[in-house]
């Protein structure tokens, strides 16, 4: 598995953090940086139907070695990191054979991944952990699932006694930023299901996942000096303070778990005279993301009645919705995936995504598209981390699924 470390350490230096501002795509030049040597990766490991467009995607053939009439099978990951948090100079370090205690990631600026924080940390005693410096992430998201889906795919070139049919592997960008599907042409990879290679702890297989929108508010207050302002000024910011106070407490999402939903606050900026706000609103249930999204409208039209020389805009987007009737009338790929994990030594943790994935929107555009596990942990920060032998097993379990689908 010696390619599977370098390659993982190689792309991870590789900064391909995205832009949720830019219009382009992908959204920043600097994904294309590594979306060419994915490219060379690919030809050096003897691919067919090998492309690059100019929007970033990535796809390419291993072709069938059997007589067989199999369906053909795609993996898919992508390659942008998370811009919630650094994604340049990441400097991985490698602790060897865990002993299960604390770990200093800087010594420098004190900055320590606990066991009291993050207890699952003692699942992966005795195992070799990649963790950051404590100054970025690390991008295992997801590019482990790139270099997990490579080596699969090297080791199937190596061991041509493997029967398999016709595998397409696709790499997007921007997926962070929601868009990873905008511009995937789903004709042209011609698979019949894939999977996404984009989960997190070892023996995740997900099929649902969040309905989810946007929600940018903006509120133009009136600002009056402060001696005068009686009965004059506006203040938008406490208008602000006001409308977040008026979502239930109970439906954010560090109080929520499983197939709960939530809103979220992710920015709010102004002054006394302007404002804004963005939400994100997830939900498993059509129904309850539709009431949320309802409550929203409600409270905005509430606040702008008791304020009238206010003005408070909302406008709500939809992103993605839940895959789950889409994959519900193929549900043999859940049991393909469950079948082959169990076969391979990994104890399957089937459950609902608490985001989305680039196979969410894929799904609904024909390709039914579940995800596998890459076996990292507290992706979109500082305190990602990632077992080895975790990426061993995902290489192992994409192994397995080709083979299963020839019997």
């Amino acid at each position: 598995m010696n390619y599977l470390l370098d390659k993982f350490l190689q792309y991870i230096k590789i900064d391909t953090t995205s832009d949720e501002t830019s219009e382009t795509c992908p959204s920043t030049k600097i994904q294309l940086n590594l979306a060419k040597i994915i490219l060379e990766d690919m030809q050096a490991l003897g691919l067919e139907d090998i492309s690059l467009d100019e929007n970033g995607y990535i796809m390419g053939t291993l072709p069938s070695n059997c007589d067989k009439s199999i369906p053909t099978v795609g993996f898919i990951a992508h390659m942008d990191t998370a811009p919630s948090f650094n994604g340049t100079n990441v400097n991985p370090q490698i602790i060897k054979d865990y002993n299960g205690e604390n770990i200093t990631l800087n010594k420098e600026k004190n900055i320590h991944m606990t066991i009291k924080d993050f207890p699952e940390l003692k699942n992966y005693t005795g195992q070799d952990l990649i963790v950051t410096d404590g100054t970025t992430l690390l991008g295992a998201d997801d590019k482990a699932g790139i270099v997990e889906i490579l080596t699969a795919i090297k080791y199937l070139k190596e061991h041509p006694e493997i029967k398999h049919g016709e595998i397409r592997i696709g790499f997007t960008p921007d997926e962070e930023i929601g868009r990873g599907a905008n511009l995937f042409d789903v004709k042209k990879f011609n698979a019949q299901f894939a999977y996404t290679v984009d989960g997190g702890a070892i023996g995740e297989l997900e099929y649902e996942n969040f309905n989810a929108a946007s929600g940018k508010i903006k509120i133009q207050g009136r600002n009056i000096h402060p001696g005068s302002a009686k009965n004059k000024m506006i203040n938008s910011l406490l208008l602000g303070m006001e409308l977040n106070s008026m979502l239930p407490v109970d439906q954010r999402p560090e109080y929520t778990e499983g197939y709960e939903g939530f809103f979220l606050l992710c920015d709010m900026h102004g002054d006394v005279e302007n404002t804004q706000m963005d939400y994100i609103i997830r939900d498993h249930s059509m129904e309850k993301f539709n009431q949320k999204k309802e409550l929203l409208i409600k409270t905005v039209e509430y606040l702008q009645e008791k304020y009238k020389d206010a003005t408070i805009e909302l406008e709500i987007k939809d992103s993605y919705f839940n895959m789950r009737e889409k994959i519900e009338p193929v549900y043999h790929i859940i049991e393909l995936a469950k079948k082959s994990m169990e076969e391979v030594g990994i104890t399957p943790n089937i459950k609902p995504i608490r985001g989305g994935t680039d196979g969410a929107r894929l799904s609904f555009e024909g390709l039914p598209c579940p995800n596998l596990f890459t076996g990292g942990h507290n992706f979109h920060g500082k305190f990602e981390y990632i077992p080895i032998q975790s990426m061993e097993k995902s290489v192992e379990l994409i192994v397995k699924i080709v083979e299963n689908l020839t019997k």
